[in-house]
């Protein structure tokens, strides 16, 4: 789009940018007649808002999962794919699988329809973000080819019902952009209505429930009394258009957050009157001189969210019961008007506990359907939130460490989980067997057995808008320090430090719990480094070879009572027994079990040999295992890692280091500062000579 001179033409820019043929589907306007021809060809722009919301939702797709013998449905509008992910909602795919079958029985009309949809749990527990990506979905939906409806507004080209439709109004737009099928009398509906359905051959049937707003039933009157009954010429005053949602223009899509007590006014939802246009009609009873823009109005066709909404006054409650069960609201001066709106809200642990202690929020207990949304107690799906915000390893000249992430999950979950019931199970042990990972002895009935038994896990822990706040403080001071690289130890710190004020903690026992498990995790991590450090030095895959070959020539003449040949002597010996022990002492095979830990093996090389695959000690975990910390045992001393601690490295000591932190960076996620920080540190164990085989 650059001319000669270089210069950007945006004229040109914008016309190619502009979808002339999408603005006109957009703002497609035609008479009531039109659009009742649009409706027999395409039934479904009559839908309902809970029915629209709910196809909104499906028409993303989804897929089915078993989670320890649950079969859970992961509905991928929650991915929030159409915004890269900004806002997608990880770990909760059973209670929005709940949220998502209360709409479909909305949808339907069994019942749900008729309550008030009730978010609840912990602050940080994603009921906001749920709420803000439905708001946005029926945004996006009502753009869509699949996803269109249509309202409309009263027309008055020439001028000549000024007493109707006011001085100087030539167009008067339904307020609560109602369907167009709404200006049907009541006495005709049914008849309309067959005819619609006749020769419908899709699984959805049209109705027509409730009646148009006071201002336009009034204008119908008043046109029904100028043209003597005839109702044709009332519709040729009928303009039918799209609707388009937008919270921003307020249509379609309300938002209610309760402000101090002494300030709250029910006309925040209903609409109030215009005093300025009493004077030009005469009278407060007019309903062309009332604003029907409350949040209840405005949201008609679409949804509004309450939130915090337990914090309402008691007026409030009133006209949220009705809009409930009755889909109805009362404006002042006005009968009862129709509503057809998803009502949402969201509340905490504290509130709710006031609502059901309260004998008066009775009505609204009964008028709600309450969905827990708890806490995250999966570790990958807690590590996959924060990997969300800082999703770049390198952050304005700040590396983020490996395991620094998940190490700030994992005490994030451990503060959110019960403490287990069995004696012999640890809340690390159990966070693992959440996330997935295999424990001797537990089977997944145990872990079905371990979520029975909770109380209110998931309710009660660390938020991760704290776990948020700390990295970045941890960054941010990274930054200022030049330091060049967040560590796990780093975050620690910054989350132990915060818990001193953090003012969700209600008493010094439950900061102790958590400062312990923060010495938990600490730990943790001391096993993962030292694991990774070890795997690095002993990764040289000959020697690996080699090894792998000494210990199963050793194991096959020890089951079959034969002799092993020195390569080098050449003479016949006794199986090395020393040898043998010193690896399968890595993994725990006591003295007794030695016979039948090498029977395993051998059987296992002659399954494979009968498949006629070749044996790879990497298939077998357990032996790979024993091999690497053997290997790792006997290299560690030529290496001479200990000497880091110490300011005197010689060169072929620190070429072996070198080779050691190349390993770390090529296949362990390091970069040069990581890496050089791990090994110092695992040195630094070394050094004090408190090390122990990862078992």
């Amino acid at each position: 789009m650059a001319t000669e001179s270089g210069r950007i033409n945006f004229s040109d820019l914008f016309s190619k940018l502009h979808d002339g043929k999408t603005y006109q589907d957009l703002n497609w306007a035609g008479s009531l007649d039109d659009y009742l021809t649009l409706v027999r060809e395409n039934p479904r722009v009559t839908r309902n808002a809970f029915q629209r919301m709910y196809d909104m939702i499906l028409e993303q797709g989804s897929h089915e999962y078993v989670d320890v013998k649950k079969h859970v449905v992961h509905y991928k509008f929650f991915d929030d794919a159409e915004n890269d992910g900004k806002d997608a909602v990880f770990g909760a795919d059973i209670p929005l699988m709940k949220l998502v079958n209360v709409l479909r029985s909305a949808a339907l009309g069994y019942g749900t329809e008729k309550r008030v949809i009730l978010l609840h749990g912990p602050v940080g527990s994603a009921k906001s973000t749920i709420c803000r990506l439905l708001k946005r979905g029926v945004e996006r939906y009502s753009r869509s080819d699949t996803g269109a409806l249509y309202t409309f507004e009263w027309v008055d080209e020439a001028g000549d019902h000024e007493d109707i439709f006011g001085r100087g109004v030539r167009v008067f737009p339904s307020p609560m952009h109602e369907e167009p099928l709404l200006l049907i009398p009541e006495e005709m509906r049914q008849k309309v209505i067959d005819e619609l359905n006749r020769g419908n051959k899709t699984d959805f049937r049209i109705q027509i429930q409730g009646e148009l707003c006071p201002p336009s039933r009034y204008i119908f009157s008043k046109l029904m009394e100028k043209y003597h009954g005839d109702i044709t010429k009332v519709f040729s005053h009928v303009r039918v258009k799209r609707m388009i949602l937008s919270e921003a223009d307020r249509i379609g899509i309300g938002t209610f957050q309760p402000k101090d007590e002494k300030n709250q006014d029910s006309t925040e939802l209903t609409g109030d009157l215009n005093y300025r246009k009493i004077a030009e009609y005469g009278s407060d009873s007019d309903p062309r001189a009332f604003n029907f823009d409350g949040e209840f109005n405005i949201a008609n066709r679409g949804m509004i969210e309450f939130v915090e909404v337990l914090k309402l006054d008691v007026a409030f409650l009133y006209d949220l019961l009705g809009a409930s069960q009755e889909h109805r609201v009362k404006p002042k001066k006005f009968a009862q008007t129709h509503i057809d709106e998803v009502i949402i809200g969201h509340t905490n642990e504290p509130e709710y506990r006031k609502l059901q202690d309260n004998e008066f929020m009775e009505a609204l207990r009964d008028r709600t359907v309450k969905i827990d949304i708890p806490y995250i107690t999966k570790l990958r799906d807690e590590v996959s939130i924060y990997k969300k915000d800082f999703n770049s390893r390198v952050l304005r000249g700040v590396s983020i460490a490996p395991h620094t992430i998940e190490m700030a999950a994992m005490w994030a979950i451990l503060t959110r989980l019960e403490k287990p019931k069995k004696a012999n199970l640890t809340r690390l042990q159990k966070l693992k067997l959440y996330d997935g990972k295999s424990l001797p002895n537990y089977t997944e009935d145990n872990i079905k057995e371990l979520r029975k038994e909770v109380q209110r896990e998931g309710m009660d822990g660390i938020s991760p808008r704290y776990i948020q706040d700390k990295l970045s403080n941890a960054i941010v001071m990274s930054q200022q320090r030049n330091r060049g690289s967040v560590n796990p130890f780093m975050v620690l710190k910054e989350l132990e430090s915060g818990l001193k004020h953090h003012t969700l903690l209600q008493s010094d026992e439950e900061r102790n719990d958590y400062r312990e498990l923060l010495s938990v995790v600490k730990q943790e991590y001391e096993e993962i480094i030292k694991a990774e450090v070890q795997r690095a030095i002993s990764a040289d895959e000959s020697a690996l070879h080699r090894l792998c070959g000494n210990y199963i020539d050793n194991v096959k003449a020890y089951t079959q009572k034969e002799k092993v040949r020195n390569q080098f002597t050449g003479a016949d010996e006794e199986p090395d027994e020393r040898l043998m022990r010193s690896i399968e002492e890595k993994i725990e095979i006591p003295e007794s079990r030695k016979d039948d830990f090498r029977r395993e093996i051998m059987n296992y090389i002659g399954a494979i040999s009968l498949d006629g695959r070749k044996f790879d000690y990497k298939t077998n975990e357990r032996l790979h295992k024993a091999l690497e910390l053997k290997l790792f045992e006997d290299q560690k001393d030529t290496i001479k890692l200990t000497s880091l601690v110490s300011s005197v490295v010689d060169k072929d000591t620190q070429e072996k280091i070198d080779i050691v932190k190349t390993r770390l960076i090529k296949e362990f996620g390091y970069d040069e500062i990581s890496a050089t920080d791990v090994l110092h540190y695992v040195a630094s164990i070394f050094a004090r000579g408190d090390v122990k085989d990862k078992k």
